[in-house]
């Protein structure tokens, strides 16, 4: 557990550093692109419209999930995991990426996976905002469920942090971990709730896809946008999620501080 206090120490300390690298890399980024910003939501568009085309229209007939139409239910699920996907695909090398500056900068490499989850964090909120437009427009309004969006963020941080600090540690140690994360969370998005019910599966399979702690992030982000549950309703899921988000941590906060030292000779 001291190795954990250890790495939310070094978060801390250098908050400011963080910050405006976070900052830095956002600017960097939409400069990259002639349309900037715009080109974020673009693309984020094109992909909802996408999947809402092909699952919405083409396997669903336009059929409504419950009282929901199934656009609002998507976007509901998809903002979420749009800001997960990018922050683990992104955060996961930046160690790698970024090894060779550390020295100039003389900050600790456990910063770097916080330096992505901010830059993407900017881009979530504003695909938040969006979202509560959509849904006022379609008088879709969950009153105080939206309360909730504060306790799922928390969880979503936590285990962000703890998943790209593992993962930017093995990216940086292991050759190929990369190409293996980038498959794995493709292949996490249809395990998902996020563009079809997986409650219509058997109960056994349902449960076991429960077990993906992003599986109670994007449920709970649905459930805070349309409403209808609170996240104490289910006490053994809120202890189960927090006790694995704590295992990520541990290991993660293991790994990194064991190899910490030794990652530029892996390069």
């Amino acid at each position: 557990m001291s190795l954990i206090f250890t790495i939310f120490k070094q978060q801390f300390l250098h908050l400011p550093v963080i910050l405006r690298l976070s900052a830095y890399e956002v600017k960097s980024k939409y400069r990259k692109h002639y349309l900037g910003a715009v080109w974020q939501i673009m693309n984020l568009l094109l992909q909802i419209g996408f999947y809402w085309f092909v699952f919405g229209f083409g396997l669903r007939g336009g059929s409504p999930v419950g009282d929901t139409p199934f656009f609002l239910w998507l976007i509901a699920g998809f903002i979420p995991w749009f800001f997960i996907y990018y922050t683990v695909i992104n955060a996961s090398n930046i160690v790698y990426v970024k090894l060779n500056d550390l020295s100039k900068m003389s900050i600790p490499p456990s910063v770097l996976p916080t330096i992505k989850i901010i830059e993407h964090a900017f881009s979530f909120l504003i695909m938040l905002v969006l979202t509560f437009i959509v849904l006022l427009i379609n008088v879709e309004f969950a009153g105080v469920y939206l309360l909730q969006l504060i306790y799922y963020s928390i969880c979503l941080l936590f285990l962000l942090f703890g998943f790209t600090l593992l993962s930017s540690t093995l990216v940086t140690i292991i050759s190929g971990a990369q190409a293996i994360i980038q498959s794995g969370m493709r292949g996490m998005f249809f395990t998902l709730p996020i563009v079809w019910e997986v409650s219509v599966l058997p109960e056994f399979i349902y449960n076991i896809l429960k077990l993906n702690p992003f599986f109670y992030i994007i449920d709970g982000f649905r459930a805070s946008l349309l409403g209808g549950s609170w996240f104490y309703q289910d006490v053994t899921y809120v202890i189960y999620f927090w006790s694995v988000t704590l295992l990520v941590l541990l290991t993660a906060s293991h790994f990194h501080m064991k190899y910490r030292h030794k990652l530029v000779d892996y390069l």
